[in-house]
This record gives structure tokens, sequence and C-alpha cells, in this order.
């Protein structure tokens, strides 16, 4: 179940973010952030949350780590559902496909995403998705 008081700080950073078009809001733990808007997998609804992420290319990278939890994101699994969304990099909002890494390519971005946030490091016994995001 979620928690309520992550509801409304997620919320709130997704007002703050887009009422300043990204100015505010914009860097969270040394990496950039994004808002991510997906089509919830049960309700069919749109779902925004804001996300850090690295580069990768043109492409942009999110860690499923769902804070080291031993469960994936909601966001995760509205992206298998849904590999089309949505999303906002500062004042800029395109839409993009969303797709899994797997093998040597998720290696090879994994080693730069503990470059760029070493946090994400052994945070769970999971292996924790990476999802690329390419504009289209």
């Amino acid at each position: 179940m979620a928690n309520p008081i992550q509801n409304v700080i997620t919320s709130l950073h997704v007002l703050v973010y887009r009422a300043s078009s990204g100015r505010i809001g914009a860097r969270m733990v040394g990496l950039g952030v994004l808002l991510l808007t997906t089509t919830g997998s049960k309700s069919g609804q749109p779902r925004t949350t804001p996300l850090g992420y690295v580069r990768d290319a043109e492409a942009y990278v999110l860690v499923a780590s769902n804070g080291g939890s031993d469960r994936h994101p909601a966001w995760y699994f509205n992206l298998q559902k849904h590999p089309r969304a949505r999303i906002q990099v500062g004042g800029e909002t395109f839409e993009v496909s969303a797709e899994t890494l797997h093998g040597s390519e998720r290696e090879r971005v994994w080693a730069s995403v503990l470059e760029q946030g070493p946090g994400y490091a052994k945070r769970t016994a999971r292996e924790i998705p990476l999802v690329r995001l390419t504009r289209g």
C-alpha cells in the first residue's frame, strides 16, 4: 500500500516542477530529475512520478530501485503494460518509448548508473531493472 505522506510529497514535487518548468525540483541526490507520466497498469489513468535519471547518448535511463525495496516500483509495472509514456525534462515535454535493458547492454549502462549515482549499489537482493526511454 502507498504511503500517504510520500504521495503528498510526490504530488508537491510534480506541482512545483511543472509550475517552474523544471527550474525547481530538477536535481535529486546529484541526479537530474524528470517527470514520467505513465498509464496505470490496472486503472488506465495517467500517473506522474518524479524520477532521477542518467543519460545514455540521446536516451534517458530510469533505475527501478524503488528506494532499495525488494519490490519493483508501480511506474515500472505501468511501463511493462504500456511502454508508451510522456516525460518532462525541464520545460520540455515529449513522448517516449520504454524498454527494459538486459544482458550486456544492461551491464554497460549499470556501470554508468553507478558512476553517476553510486547510491544505487547493493540496496536490494533483486536485480534492479534499468529502463531506457527514447523519443518517439
